[in-house]
């Protein structure tokens, strides 16, 4: 199967995911800025969309969405525990955060703010909902070590890509303490230095 990425963008999610489920995958490199694949062809040709993530799967099938694919990829390694079983509270419970996750902060928060044409005004509005909505999150992790509990999930996945952002859009979370250590948990795990390494965006 090809994941196709662009480095640090909300595709860092299911590349994660692969990582930890321990699956066999090829990363293809599909800048968002230029569109162009490693070896020159237009990544349209792939994604009529233009966005990633982008699985593309052996059987000539493909996948689009990041909470999609995350609990495509999840499920394909029951054993690893990164999604609760189909059908129970707790997959619903899951599916709520990917939504949350993807609508609340991800569209909803930090897009707007990485758009160079959307007025001050109207991204002070969108960081201070944001920070709102960080700081219920912050609540929500006091006293347990992932979001579903003490088991990492895809959606921990999902939220330490998207809270990558915050720094380089300068926001003040200074008092999300719970937040913090969550994403230094999430930071040190081994899936997640793989994908980041692989990504170009630590050493």
């Amino acid at each position: 199967m090809k994941l196709y990425y662009s480095p640090g963008a909300c595709s860092l999610s299911p590349h994660i995911a692969l990582h930890e489920a321990g699956l066999a995958f090829e990363a293809v490199a599909a800048p968002t800025k230029t569109h162009k694949l490693p070896d020159g062809s237009d990544y349209y040709l792939v994604n009529p969309l233009g966005y990633v993530p982008f699985l593309a799967l052996d059987s000539g099938e493909t996948l689009r969405e990041g909470p999609a694919i995350v609990q495509y990829i999840a499920d394909q390694a029951p054993e690893k525990n990164l999604a609760p079983a189909n059908g129970t509270l707790a997959r619903y419970q899951l599916q709520s955060w990917l939504n949350f996750i993807g609508t609340e902060l991800h569209k909803g928060g930090f897009s707007p703010l990485f758009n160079p044409a959307q007025p001050a005004e109207a991204k002070q509005i969108f960081k201070d909902r944001l920070l709102q909505r960080l700081i219920w999150v912050d609540g929500q992790l006091a006293g347990q070590q992932y979001l579903m509990g003490d088991q990492f999930t895809v959606a921990d996945g999902y939220l330490f890509t998207v809270t990558n952002w915050i720094k380089p859009l300068g926001l003040d979370v200074s008092g999300l303490a719970n937040l913090a250590a969550y994403r230094e948990r999430v930071a040190a795990r081994p899936a997640v230095q793989a994908a980041m390494k692989a990504e170009g965006l630590i050493k």
